[in-house]
């Protein structure tokens, strides 16, 4: 992953609301969750939570899906595990403790 990438995936879930939903996302599976339940679940207004779920769309942490009139928002475990592999890339690498992680 490249680091400007990783940046703008670390700054969108830098926000505490964004994070939140991140997680509870996560915790949801693969299915993901349709929107209202995550407001519900959050208790965060509709306008401000579609806000929140854009920029995390926008980094491509999150996709959407429509069944009927239900919008799922669905989690991206490939881009977190990616996130994941990116901090982990270089750990200790100079101590020698990468070795035994």
């Amino acid at each position: 992953m490249q680091t400007e990438i990783a940046a703008k995936c670390f700054a969108e879930l830098g926000h505490l609301t964004r994070l939140e939903i991140f997680r509870l996302l996560v915790r949801g599976g693969p299915e993901g969750m349709p929107v209202g339940e995550i407001q519900a679940a959050l208790d965060v207004p509709g306008s401000t939570l579609s806000h929140h779920i854009t920029r995390l769309v926008s980094v491509g942490l999150v996709v959407q899906r429509r069944e009927g009139r239900t919008l799922y928002c669905v989690p991206q475990y490939e881009e977190l595990f990616r996130l994941v592999e990116f901090l982990q890339e270089e750990c200790c690498i100079d101590g020698g403790l990468r070795n035994n992680l």
